[in-house]
């Protein structure tokens, strides 16, 4: 009986198989991260012309690849800490089901091949981009992580360069307020996973995450605070002042562009509700899981296109 029980331990790491379980490092449901490199192209009124998809789409794969090799990169790092976690523990390379030699020589190989997708757009801008996002990257996994705020900030300039990236694929003229809006709402949902994350793990938080430990709730809930108010002023900077927002040359409906405003309000809202109840910390599930999110960001879309388009 007990020869059986072994046999069946042993096993489990490999039922998936190690393609599924490659797949499954690579982090395809983050995917949806990559979304913002249309942010820019969409608000420029450009996003219907068949080169600009075309260049936003190149955009999109490189920035799926190296950040898929960049994540199993980080798990290898993180492999000790990993299993030590009440739910990370059962990742493909802290679980054992790929070896660490192969899912470093493969997080390698995926960042320069999204560097090498990148050249196809013919944006050299684009390539910098990526170089700048690959080295952003490695230096978190290496060293960063450990230091408060400034890795914070460096996850969020992860989301920035996406945004950036849209723009530079499609050599598009990017607004002051564009820039600001961006950088602070990826500083919001860095400060909102890291406040979930001190949430659910309570006062075990440092032994998973090192720099927890040297964030308090108080502090947290002050920065969250801070981000969301920058956010939606300089949201609403941009969709009322049409002459900074890249749209001058575009026939465009003001009120439509004015009013979302509002879903981009109440989105910022029920996220910081969600927060505060200890939810909401992970970006791609709220864009893939949650109702309300999906439901006003349908609305904002919709007025953007009714706008803009």
């Amino acid at each position: 009986m007990s020869t059986s029980s072994l046999i069946v331990v042993e096993s489990v790491p490999s039922r998936r198989g190690r393609l599924v379980a490659l797949l499954s490092a690579m982090r395809i449901r983050q995917w949806s991260k990559n979304v913002l490199v249309v942010v820019a192209p969409a608000a420029a009124g450009v996003l219907t012309h068949r080169q600009v998809i075309i260049h936003t789409l190149i955009a999109f794969a490189a920035f799926c690849l190296a950040a898929s090799g960049v994540y199993l990169l980080n798990d290898v790092v993180d492999i000790e800490a990993d299993r030590a976690h009440p739910e990370k523990h059962r990742r493909a390379i802290a679980s054992g089901e790929i070896p660490v030699p192969a899912a470093t020589v493969t997080g390698v190989a995926l960042i320069g091949a999204g560097l090498g997708v990148s050249v196809l757009s013919g944006s050299v801008a684009l390539v910098v981009i990526l170089v700048v996002y690959a080295v952003n990257s490695i230096a978190y996994v290496a060293y960063v992580k450990q230091m408060p705020v400034i890795e914070m900030a460096s996850v969020a300039t992860g989301f920035f360069l996406r945004a950036l990236a849209g723009a530079a694929a499609n050599h598009l003229y990017v607004s002051s307020w564009f820039l600001v809006v961006i950088s602070f709402s990826a500083m919001f949902l860095v400060v909102g996973k890291r406040t979930a994350e001190k949430h659910r793990l309570g006062t075990t938080a440092g032994l998973h995450r090192a720099v927890l430990g040297e964030y308090s709730e108080r502090f947290l809930n002050s920065a969250l605070t801070m981000t969301a108010t920058v956010v939606v002023t300089t949201y609403c900077l941009w969709a009322f002042d049409t002459s900074q927002s890249g749209l001058s040359n575009v026939h465009h409906n003001v009120t439509a562009i004015r009013l979302t405003v509002v879903p981009v309000v109440l989105a910022m809202l029920h996220v910081l509700r969600l927060l505060e109840s200890g939810g909401g910390g992970a970006p791609e599930e709220l864009v893939l899981s949650d109702r309300t999110v999906q439901v006003l960001g349908v609305v904002w879309a919709a007025l953007l296109v009714v706008g803009i388009y």
